[in-house]
């Protein structure tokens, strides 16, 4: 293991499914990489790898919305993290209602928000979506901890990044 790999291994992210829509086709991941990455204006970063499905409608669209999964949903991260859209329509065995763009917003989202798509940055396997909040919503209530990549670790992606 290299010395970033040991440092890597000491973090435990929140993962988030991101769904995009372009025209009548609709696309959602798990992702690992995400962040708030301003305060004033608010934004928020999600990277998407290069390989995946939700990818190639994700460049095709202006809004991306991005979902909190509360941990009791590890259904949802094996859905949208180790199924590919490339093979299966991830959205016709789940609750969501259409956001901006027609975004899919998924309804047993903990938390989620749909942004504009500001910028995009390729920055070596996975691109990031640089994100201006437009609408935000909550769940329910329950559990207020989001899923993380630890609680996912078991998923066999989809895709390979």
């Amino acid at each position: 293991m290299s010395g970033f790999d040991a440092f890597t291994a000491l973090l435990d992210y929140p993962v988030h499914v991101v769904t995009a829509a372009a025209g009548e086709d609709r696309a959602g991941c798990l992702v690992g990489f995400a962040g708030q990455c301003s305060i004033e204006p608010p934004r928020f970063t999600v990277w998407i790898s290069k390989a995946n499905h939700t990818y190639a409608v994700a460049s095709r669209t202006t809004v991306l919305a991005v979902h909190a999964l509360p941990r009791r949903r590890h259904d949802l991260a094996e859905l949208f993290g180790g199924r590919t859209g490339d093979e299966v329509d991830k959205f016709a065995s789940v609750a969501w209602t259409p956001g901006p763009g027609g975004v899919p917003v998924l309804t047993d989202a903990a938390a989620w928000f749909a942004g504009r798509i500001r910028d995009r940055a390729d920055w070596g396997d996975h691109v990031g979506f640089l994100l201006d909040p437009l609408t935000a919503g909550a769940g329910a209530g329950g559990d207020p901890r989001a899923l993380s990549f630890r609680d996912v670790q078991d998923i066999d992606a989809g895709h390979p990044a």
